[in-house]
């Protein structure tokens, strides 16, 4: 009997915290995406295009879900000459391209050590990040902020021309939410490193199918899923769609030097590019 009641109100806790996230993100609409005259264009040919420039890039965070499709498809696109992986361990990749890839092993407590690992770039992405939950108040600002500036500013200092950060939704460094007020300082930190060209992502509730998924987990992606079928403004983004979308921009020239790519952007710019 107390444990009916416990998972009772557990349960009704969870629904609550779910009606209140929904409602904040719903807040945070996003304004119309941004029109880019270079999006109709055939995709083959803006790769092939910036195939024969011969650049390379690196990724950090490629052991993360988000990070894992984005090697996956850079692989698949064949876009780069080399792709290097910049993290704490080895990693297992399936498919072709791998001839193209490089992993370095760094200490991220460390970076400076690693300056060389960051150097010769073209391209970086950063898929980085982690929970307070995981690690901490001190663990997550660390990692999602001090390593994530540090490794952009060693790859700056390293020639790299074009960088790709995955934030979040309602980003914004003056937020009260440290979540979300930690993302916002990193982006505003890294723009002013003054890259060529800067691009950052705010999805939504990622939906990812892990291979080992708690309830919880598996609950909120049902609901947020369902919900964003039917709702007019979208909370929720599959990660493959995420990937797609950074890669795919990478290809395309804005006319801004430093861009953000909410949530709505992200969906429409996957679609539009897949034509």
């Amino acid at each position: 009997m107390k444990l009916c009641t416990t998972l009772g109100k557990a349960t009704g806790l969870f629904t609550v915290l779910i009606v209140v996230l929904a409602a904040v993100l719903t807040y945070f609409d996003d304004p119309e995406p941004v029109k880019y005259t270079s999006m109709a264009e055939d995709m083959k040919t803006l790769e092939e295009n910036f195939k024969q420039q011969n650049k390379s890039c690196f990724i950090l965070g490629a052991s993360g879900e988000t990070g894992k499709l984005l090697v996956q498809e850079l692989l698949e696109r064949n876009i780069f000459s080399k792709i290097t992986l910049i993290g704490r361990r080895q990693l297992t990749f399936e498919g072709q391209g791998q001839e193209n890839l490089v992993q370095e092993i760094v200490d991220f407590e460390k970076l400076d050590d690693h300056a060389a690992a960051f150097q010769g770039h073209d391209v970086g992405y950063c898929c980085l990040g982690t929970t307070k939950a995981k690690a901490g108040t001190e663990g997550f600002i660390r990692v999602d902020h001090d390593y994530v500036l540090k490794s952009a500013e060693l790859a700056k200092a390293g020639g790299c021309s074009q960088f790709h950060l995955q934030s979040s939704r309602g980003a914004d460094k003056n937020s009260n939410f440290l979540y979300l007020k930690v993302k916002g300082q990193v982006e505003a930190d890294i723009e002013a490193l003054g890259f060529d060209r800067y691009a950052i992502y705010r999805p939504g509730v990622l939906l990812v199918d892990r291979q080992e998924s708690r309830p919880g987990e598996w609950l909120a992606r049902k609901f947020f899923g369902a919900f964003s079928s039917v709702c007019s403004t979208s909370m929720a983004i599959p990660i493959q769609v995420v990937a797609k979308a950074m890669a795919s921009n990478t290809l395309l020239q804005p006319e801004q030097k430093a861009e953000i790519l909410e949530h709505k952007a992200i969906a429409t710019f996957e679609k539009n590019a897949g034509k």
